[in-house]
């Protein structure tokens, strides 16, 4: 009879395991929700997974963080996880976030320097998202020459989070959305200094590409509106970089004396006076409010020593003196 009791114990309590391992597997494990839409998980650089595993939960994508764990480990843990954005849904379970999640994201993070060329933005977005080089020759050539005010100094420099699916066409007008967001209270200013905004956006880009450091920008900028008011050329290294373009040590490696003799564009600033026809480099928002603000400087003449510092001169004479304190002779 005992026997017989327990055999019928064992049959009732096989059921209410299951049972007890069911509601526990779906209270760990299942979706969320039982239907959701498509959201974006954005991972930020250098996220760890403990963190992303908690910002999983608190967004509701999960239901319990160690049933994740346990999930990303089975399927093929990883130290870490593709920064990115990735497209969730609550209705999915830990085992399909745990799948999205150790694939490649649908979204990927992008940060453009300031002080870059269009070409050398088109070769970080070909390398970050597998361009052919007819889709890079497309963005050189066809997708950043479509408007003649933004052929080039209007792309943004800034982190972008840009979906794979996205197109150069796409990438281009994000960026140039971006600057005209971020450059849209610059444009009355320039207009009350009867100044054409493509005209400061020029000089901006000099100013970044000649400065040390924000705080230099300002002085730069009174001495390039200095030379530019009393007729004089500008005689700027980086308009020449831009006219040669790419050389075997990169883009804006230095040039020489030959080139200043031998380029003949309409950007070398040591053979033609005024501004280049177009901004050089795409300027960040200190270079831009420099050249709106310049200081008020009598200066013509700038140079920058072994250290970076920033010398100026009124007269020529000055200058070379500079030369020949801080660049031939320094001091120890």
């Amino acid at each position: 009879m005992k026997s017989v009791v327990k055999i019928f114990g064992g049959i009732v309590a096989a059921p209410v395991l299951l049972m007890g391992v069911w509601f526990a597997y779906m209270a760990l494990c299942a979706p969320p929700q039982t239907e959701g839409t498509d959201d974006v998980f954005i991972v930020s650089r250098n996220q760890t997974v403990s963190a992303t595993v908690e910002k999983l939960q608190t967004g509701g994508f999960i239901r319990n963080g160690q049933a994740f764990s346990l999930a990303w480990l089975v399927k093929g843990k990883r130290d870490a996880i593709a920064p990115g954005g990735y497209h969730l849904s609550k209705n999915m379970n830990v085992w399909q976030v745990a799948d999205k999640l150790l694939g490649d994201p649908d979204l990927k993070w992008v940060t453009i320097p300031e002080g870059w060329r269009k070409e050398q933005i088109g070769e970080l977005l070909a390398k970050t998202f597998g361009w052919s080089d007819d889709d890079l020759s497309k963005w050189n050539t066809v997708y950043t020459k479509m408007r003649s005010e933004y052929l080039e100094g209007t792309y943004f420099p800034d982190t972008y989070l840009i979906p794979v699916s996205e197109n150069g066409l796409d990438m281009a007008n994000r960026m140039t959305r971006r600057f005209d967001e971020q450059f849209a209270p610059y444009v009355s200013g320039f207009a009350a200094e009867n100044i054409q905004w493509t005209t400061g956006l020029k000089v901006a880009s000099l100013i970044q590409r000649e400065a040390a450091g924000a705080g230099d920008m300002s002085l730069i900028s009174g001495i390039l509106w200095n030379r530019l008011n009393k007729g004089m050329r500008l005689e700027i290294d980086a308009t020449v970089q831009y006219a040669r373009g790419k050389a075997e040590a990169g883009w804006w490696a230095p040039i020489m004396s030959e080139d200043i003799k031998t380029i003949d564009s309409p950007y070398n600033t040591y053979q033609n006076q005024g501004l280049p026809p177009t901004p050089i480099d795409n300027p960040g928002l200190a270079a831009i409010d420099a050249a709106l603000h310049p200081a008020e400087t009598d200066c013509l003449y700038y140079l920058h020593d072994t250290n970076r510092q920033i010398h100026c001169a009124v007269t020529y004479e000055e200058h070379l003196a500079n030369i020949e304190a801080y660049l031939r002779h320094p001091a120890p």
